[in-house]
């Protein structure tokens, strides 16, 4: 690595320390939005908040963790019955068949509970890094990786912490900067800020508590 590129990770990481004193100040404990009872339960859930808010995906795992449990007997419905219970969190014909699969997996091959490493997890059908980590985050307090979504992408990028748009390599970045133990506090930190006055159309740094030191803040200009 180059001087140039060290002298630059060095500054990113007293950057990175100092979004975390102002996060803390007015959020010490961040807390994932969706509703769970289970391990299961949240993989089921993150499958389902792809491309759709966690407020509806509570709304639509109230009634099928009600009627349904995971993964056993979600394994054994069809893939119209899982459909009709979450088909409005949209592309709902592929959510139900990583659904069904991934539940057949842990039924088949991990005795119906989630494993609780990484590469065990990827390879659930219908489960990628980013829902795996999520999972390993929430319930076992061991994420291998920093989850990257939109908001994430966004404001990492909004924020100087990364250059790139490509989700894997962002991760990788916020990565060499963000201390672990602080790897599943600061994505949902982002992932607030992302829904809050950070949003994608219109940012409201007016009201925004980063204003003074993000380097996107247009009360900067």
């Amino acid at each position: 690595m180059k001087k140039s590129e060290l002298r630059s990770l060095k500054a990113k990481k007293a950057w990175v320390q100092d979004l975390i004193k102002v996060f803390t100040q007015y959020n010490s404990d961040p807390q994932c939005e969706l509703d769970y009872d289970s391990p299961e339960e949240l993989l089921v859930a993150t499958i389902l908040s792809a491309q759709c808010t966690d407020k509806r995906v509570n709304i639509v795992t109230k009634k099928l963790f009600k009627d349904c449990k995971i993964p056993e007997e979600l394994a054994t419905w069809s893939l119209e019955k899982i459909e009709a219970y979450i088909f409005s969190t949209g592309f709902y014909k592929n959510k139900a068949k990583s659904l069904k699969f991934m539940s057949q997996d842990l039924v088949d091959h991990h005795k119906s509970k989630v494993p609780q490493k990484l590469a065990e997890l990827i390879q659930l059908r219908g489960v990628g890094r980013k829902t795996a980590n999520v999972v390993l985050g929430e319930c076992f307090n061991a994420p291998e990786g920093v989850v990257v979504d939109t908001h994430v992408g966004r404001l990492a990028k909004r924020l100087g912490l990364t250059a790139s748009e490509n989700p894997v390599k962002i991760e990788q970045d916020l990565m060499k900067v963000i201390p672990k133990e602080y790897w599943v506090r600061f994505a949902h930190w982002l992932i607030l800020h992302g829904r809050g006055p950070c949003k994608s159309r219109k940012t409201h740094c007016e009201k925004c508590y980063l204003s003074d030191v993000c380097p996107s803040s247009k009360l900067n200009f």
